[in-house]
């Protein structure tokens, strides 16, 4: 079975069971060698766009889901990857058993923008509850954003 790893508002098992509800949750991990960044601010509905980007100091805190196929279209519908703000990559992610391989979205845009408190804010809460480390939530929390009437 296909395994997507979520770094975004995917990560709360809530929305995914929602988005994609014959996909479980099958765990978490790390993906190290990448940052969370934004990206694609001229494409997002109120700023920039959570991605990845390579960074070999860094590391993403992921959640892992087993995901049909018929949950990965209604995936890409969601996401946008039939608009082209998305792509996928396939890369490992380090969890507890061993190394998985995933997929998961990547923007395709520049690095650079900034996201809105909301999306920010929905981030940590998703992180929150597939629950992330609390020093990752709180940077997430602390992460610049866009002032209202930006």
């Amino acid at each position: 079975m296909p395994v997507y790893a979520a770094y975004g508002s995917n990560m709360d098992p809530k929305q995914m069971a929602q988005r994609a509800p014959h996909s479980p949750m099958r765990g978490s991990g790390w993906l190290p060698g990448w940052r969370l960044t934004f990206a694609g601010e001229d494409v997002g509905w109120d700023g920039a766009l959570a991605t990845i980007v390579e960074d070999a100091l860094e590391h993403v805190f992921v959640v892992l889901y087993d995901v049909p196929e018929w949950d990965e279209s209604s995936l890409d519908q969601w996401e946008g990857a039939h608009l082209g703000i998305y792509h996928k990559v396939r890369l490992r992610v380090q969890t507890l058993d061993g190394e998985v391989l995933a997929w998961m979205y990547v923007v395709d845009a520049y690095e650079g923008g900034l996201p809105s408190a909301r999306y920010l804010g929905i981030l940590a809460d998703a992180a929150e509850r597939a629950g992330a480390p609390d020093d990752y939530v709180k940077d997430l929390r602390s992460r610049p954003c866009k002032s209202i009437g930006d």
